[in-house]
């Protein structure tokens, strides 16, 4: 059996730089390394905005499909045997493809695109398979599948397995060594359980009682809505051609409740979300109403996204200019996904205000794409914040986290949501990742 390796440490500590290096000095045909960054990848990018995944009649005809890619990737990988016909059979029934084949490869699910991503990659028989955070946005029993499959790799196949993890509160039973980084520096390897053991326990609370002061304190706003059913949904159904994601739904928000989304990958939770923030074409045909206002009433998209914030795996696919990390934060003034009006130097100071609790105090000028992909995480969640709204809409805000920023973001939100006429919906594939506060959950199953 080969090894299977975990390369571990804080957002920041320098992971990526360390596995660039490594794939330099290692430099093979048969390494395969797969970013699960939310990204789809130069081949189906290039036309890529928020809304595209929802909106199927904006797609080029010539994008293609999730059986095209897998079919090339097949092709290209080597000569057609009854190995990999096996295996091929295998990554699908394990993988639930066969429901993805037909899609367009920009409309899948963040999970579903992991899938797409690692079964194409398996096509190409490495020898040497380095993975960045195989396991976010994948629902529970894929993760399970998953790490019964690496194991099966590494035994049977002879491929070396070289995990690059976040989350490091359930590193596989089957990890052989670990390679954690501090601040850019190599520690030696260890096993699963020494790391363990020098772990220092991760506090209750990060954020400091003087932020959480701050928070409280802000004010309010003249132009809030005060309503008592912020969301209101009446058999909503949701449908691509023959394929349906959502049916018959009816859902009721109440101002105040915190709402907990849970759910295979595939079964709707962001597309849910999409209804809400207007970014799905199919909401103007849906019964909805919004902060008391039906759907389709005369409202535009900025009035019903000025009251909400927003972060998805979405939105950090769609963040591709290497902006300064603070106009980021900005676009939340404007709701914007590039930074087209200049905020005056009081809106600044709010972004300053939010990037500072969320530990980005010393990134404000910094390029966002030169970020690590936790930090540009932390980025998008002050964009979420800045502008005190009074829905906050956050789908899977946790990917690429460690976990003293997981707490830290869990105390921001628990703090904000002390806050009066603040309502929340949080999607996550983990159940401890939600916060305290929640007072409603939901689990949605595939259709």
């Amino acid at each position: 059996m080969q090894k299977i390796t975990a390369i571990v440490g804080w957002n920041g500590s320098g992971k990526t730089l360390y596995i660039d290096s490594m794939r330099k000095q290692l430099a093979s045909d048969r390494l395969r390394y797969i970013a699960f960054s939310d990204s789809y990848g130069p081949a189906v990018d290039k036309a890529y905005y928020l809304q595209l995944r929802w909106n199927q009649h904006d797609i080029d005809p010539e994008t293609p499909n999730v059986r095209d890619l897998l079919e090339k990737a097949y092709r290209l990988a080597g000569e057609d045997t009854k190995e990999r016909r096996e295996l091929q059979r295998h990554l699908y029934d394990l993988f639930h493809m066969e429901p993805l084949l037909d899609k367009y490869v920009i409309t899948l699910s963040s999970g579903e695109l992991r899938k797409f991503q690692l079964t194409k990659t398996l096509f190409a028989n490495p020898r040497l398979l380095i993975m960045d955070n195989p396991f976010i946005g994948l629902d529970a029993e894929t993760r399970d599948q998953l790490k019964e499959l690496l194991l099966l790799l590494a035994q049977k196949h002879e491929i070396e397995i070289i995990l690059v993890l976040s989350k490091t509160d359930d590193i596989p039973l089957f990890v052989s060594e670990i390679i954690e980084l501090r601040d850019g520096h190599v520690m030696p390897p260890c096993s699963r359980e020494d790391y363990y053991n020098r772990q220092m326990p991760i506090p209750a609370h990060v954020l400091s009682e003087e932020k959480r002061k701050a928070i409280l304190a802000l004010p309010y706003h003249d132009n809030d809505y005060h309503t008592q059913e912020v969301i209101k949904m009446r058999q909503v159904s949701i449908r691509y051609g023959e394929r349906t994601i959502l049916n018959g739904l009816d859902w009721t928000v109440r101002n105040g409740e915190r709402w907990g989304l849970s759910g295979q990958n595939g079964s709707g939770k962001s597309t849910l979300l999409s209804l809400v923030c207007a970014d799905n074409p199919q909401s103007y045909a849906c019964d909805i109403t919004l902060f008391d206002r039906p759907r389709g009433s005369g409202e535009s998209i900025w009035e019903i996204k000025r009251h909400i914030g927003y972060v998805s795996p979405e939105m950090h696919r769609s963040y591709q200019r290497n902006l300064p990390a603070i106009r980021i934060v900005a676009s939340g003034l404007k709701d914007s996904v590039g930074l087209y009006v200049k905020p005056d130097e009081d809106e600044y100071a709010i972004c300053r205000f939010w990037m500072n609790v969320f530990g980005l105090a010393n990134k404000h000028e910094h390029p966002f794409l030169k970020l690590s992909s936790g930090e540009q995480r932390l980025v998008l969640l002050a964009r979420a914040f800045v502008k005190d709204p009074q829905l906050l809409i956050l789908d899977e805000p946790l990917h690429g986290l460690d976990l003293i920023n997981r707490r830290l973001v869990k105390d921001v939100i628990e703090t904000f949501c002390e806050r009066r006429n603040k309502t929340m919906i949080m999607v996550t594939h983990y159940e401890e990742e939600f916060p305290s506060i929640i007072t409603n959950k939901k689990y949605l199953t595939r259709q």
